[in-house]
């Protein structure tokens, strides 16, 4: 009788255990499975070109910094102009839009193979190009994307940094369908409108 008792217990025992593991295994795979399901994205965003990093993300102007390293607010009338929301498409077509969800501008835009500079056009609503603009490219990741402006195209010595942030802001007008997706294209007037800082 007392064997039957300790076979009991130690079959119990074995059972819990045997639970206990099994219960274990699971999250364990599903740990193991993880990095191998994210192993795909990684090795495309490590082999990823300038523009395709651009177009991989919607873009929201975070920051902006003077040669010196100061940090300039977004309302300022030197890097106003340059603040809102960015969508680059990978077709090479973009649409911009002011941080309250108004157009701002769209166009065309490039990046050079190395990633040192990107170039864009403005276009009013019949198609024609308002302008035509490159600026140096002083970082450009998959978090964060930062252009550098002049004020003075001949005075290199003044300078500001504008700081773009990945962002999931949906593009206005989309409905979340993606670009263009009710007809609109950002019809602004192609010049940038002035915006009140980082309010959204």
């Amino acid at each position: 009788m007392n064997i039957t008792r300790i076979s009991r217990r130690s079959a119990l025992t074995a059972s819990a255990i045997a639970i206990a593991v099994s219960a274990l295994v699971p999250v364990s795979a599903l740990a193991a499975d993880a990095p191998a399901a994210s192993a795909p994205a990684a090795a495309s965003l490590k082999d990823a070109t300038p523009s395709d990093l651009l177009a991989s993300t919607p873009w929201k102007t975070t920051g902006a910094v003077d040669q010196d390293g100061n940090r300039v607010a977004l309302d300022n009338p030197a890097v106003a102009n340059f603040v809102g929301w960015a969508y680059f498409d990978a077709d090479g077509t973009y649409t911009m839009y002011n941080l309250d969800d108004s157009p701002k501008m769209h166009g065309d835009w490039t990046v050079t193979p190395d990633g040192s500079e990107r170039w864009i056009n403005a276009k009013d609503a019949n198609g024609n190009v308002l302008f035509q603009r490159t600026v140096p490219i002083t970082q450009l990741d998959k978090n964060v994307f930062t252009y550098r402006v002049f004020p003075n195209a001949g005075d290199t010595s003044v300078y500001y940094d504008i700081v773009h942030t990945k962002t999931n802001h949906v593009e206005p007008g989309t409905d979340g369908r993606g670009p263009g997706a009710n007809g609109n294209q950002g019809g602004g007037n192609g010049e940038y409108h002035f915006n009140n800082g980082n309010a959204r």
